[in-house]
C-alpha cells in the first residue's frame, strides 16, 4: 500500500514570472529591472515602484501556501494578482490550467463567485445588516436565491462556532467572532480556492490562536487550497503546509516550515527565525526521519532474517509494521538474539522493546524532547491511524533546534 504526499497533489494555482509595476512607466521599468537595476534606482528613473518581481511558483490542491514578508515585500500585492483584484504587469496566473491573466471579464466574474473567496483583516462586515446577511452576502451577489443562501449561510456560521448568532447585530460581536463572520461568508459559496490577507492580525494573541486552530480545524473537515498572507513567521510555521519568503517584491525561497528553517535562503530568511523558538512550532511529525530499517511483519519473517536485514544496513534497531505500515513495535539486535535463544515462535513480536511508545505526529515539539533524552533508541513517529511516519534521533532533535547547524 502507498500513501500519497504532498508533492503527489495536483497543481491548483501556478504562477508563472509574474510582474507588478506601478506607475505610469511599467514598460520603461520592466526594461531596467531586465537590465539588472534596483528598485531603488528604477524608482528614482521612472517614478515607478516594483510591487512583484518575477515571481514564480506552484500551489497544491488542498494545501494552506503562506505568503510571507516586511511590510512593503510584496505579499498582499501578489495576494491580490491571484484573483486579479490588481491587473499583473506581465505574467500568467493559472488556476485549474486556466489563465487569470488572460481571462475576459464576464470568465473572471464568474471564477471570483463560484471558485474564490477573500477574507481581509479588517473584517469588511455591513454594520446595517445582521450576522446573517453578511454571512449570506456573497451568495446574494452570485444571484443565489434567498431560501437557499440562508440555508449556506446558516451551515457556514455552524461551520465557524456561530450557530445561534444569526440574528445578531455585528457591532454585538467580539472582534473574534466579527472574524468568523467574515471566514463564514467566504466558506457559506464553498469555494475551492480562500484568500486570507493578513486575517488574524488585528486579534489579540490569543484570539489570534483560536483562529488559526479554527482554520486548521476547517481544513481538516474539508479541503480547500488557501493562500494566506502574514508577516508573523510564527503563524506562517503553525498553519503553512509550505511557506513563500518575500523581500523587495521578490520570492527569495519557498519550503517547508522545517525546510526553510534547517536550510534559509539567505540572511534576510534566516533573520526572520531568530526570535523563534521552534519547539513550539514544530510537530513530531516534522522532525521524523525515515532512517530506520523497516520489517513488514508477516509469516516467514525470522528473528534471523530480521537480524541480517539490521547487519546489512548497519542499525542496532528496527521498526516492525503491519503490512498497512501500522506501527506494531521496535526490535533491537539484542532482543532478537535473546529470544532466539529461547525458542518458541514469532520471535519479533516476543522481541518488542517494552517501554518505547510511539509518539503522535501532531504532538508539539517541546512536549517531544524529554521522551526522546530519557530512550536509548530514536523514538517512532505514528499519524493519526497508527501508520508509522518515522523516528525521531537526539540528533536530528538537535538539528532542528539549533537552527544555525
Amino acid at each position: 500500500m502507498t500513501f500519497a504526499t504532498e508533492s503527489d497533489l495536483p497543481v491548483k494555482i501556478s504562477v508563472r514570472n509574474i510582474f507588478k509595476i506601478f506607475g505610469e512607466r511599467p514598460e520603461s521599468a520592466l526594461a531596467l529591472l531586465n537590465s539588472g537595476k534596483t528598485k531603488a534606482e528604477i524608482h528614482d528613473a521612472t517614478g515607478c515602484t516594483i510591487g512583484v518581481n518575477n515571481a514564480s511558483f506552484d500551489i497544491r490542491s488542498g494545501e494552506i501556501f503562506v505568503i510571507m514578508g516586511l511590510s512593503g515585500s510584496g505579499k498582499s500585492t501578489l495576494l491580490r494578482l491571484i484573483n486579479r483584484l490588481i491587473e499583473p504587469t506581465s505574467g500568467a496566473i493559472e488556476i485549474d490550467g486556466r489563465d487569470v491573466a488572460q481571462m475576459p471579464k464576464s470568465e473572471l466574474i464568474a471564477l471570483r463567485r463560484r471558485d474564490i473567496s477573500m477574507v481581509f483583516q479588517s473584517f469588511a462586515l455591513l454594520p446595517n445588516r445582521t450576522v446573517l446577511d453578511n454571512a449570506a452576502f456573497g451568495l446574494e451577489v452570485a444571484g443565489t436565491g434567498e431560501s437557499e443562501r440562508q440555508k449556506r449561510a446558516r451551515a457556514a456560521l455552524k461551520a465557524v462556532g456561530l450557530d445561534g448568532y444569526g440574528d445578531s447585530r455585528t457591532d454585538q460581536l467580539s472582534g473574534g467572532m466579527k472574524q468568523r463572520v467574515g471566514l463564514a461568508r467566504a466558506l457559506a459559496t464553498d469555494p475551492t480556492v480562500l484568500l486570507m490577507d493578513e486575517a488574524f492580525s488585528a486579534l489579540d494573541p490569543l484570539i489570534r490562536a483560536e483562529m488559526q486552530d479554527e482554520l486548521m480545524r476547517l481544513q481538516a473537515e474539508h479541503s480547500r487550497t488557501i493562500v494566506f498572507v502574514s508577516h508573523d513567521i510564527d503563524e506562517a510555521m503553525r498553519i503553512g503546509d509550505r511557506i513563500a519568503i518575500m523581500q523587495n517584491g521578490e520570492v527569495v525561497q519557498v519550503g517547508t516550515p522545517d525546510e526553510i528553517v534547517l536550510q534559509p535562503a539567505n540572511d534576510y530568511v534566516r533573520s526572520f527565525f531568530r526570535n523563534v523558538d521552534v519547539s513550539q512550532v514544530f510537530r513530531a511529525g516534522d522532525v521524523a526521519r525515515q532512517t530506520q530499517v523497516t520489517i513488514i511483519e508477516r509469516q516467514g519473517v525470522s528473528g534471523a532474517a530480521a537480524l541480517e536485514r539490521m547487519e546489512h544496513f548497519d542499525r542496532d534497531i528496527a521498526i516492525i509494521l503491519g503490512r498497512d505500515k501500522t506501527y506494531r513495535g521496535m526490535v533491537s539486535r539484542n532482543s532478537l538474539i535473546e529470544t532466539s535463544r529461547n525458542g518458541g515462535s514469532d520471535p519479533c513480536r516476543r522481541a518488542f522493546l517494552q517501554d518505547i511508545e510511539p509518539i503522535p505526529a501532531s504532538e508539539c515539539l517541546s512536549n517531544v524532547l524529554g521522551k526522546v533524552a530519557a530512550c536509548a533508541f530514536p523514538v517512532p513517529v505514528v499519524d493519526e491511524a497508527n501508520r508509522y511516519l518515522g523516528s525521531i534521533s537526539k540528533s536530528a532533535l538537535l538539528e532542528t533546534l539549533d537552527r544555525t547547524a
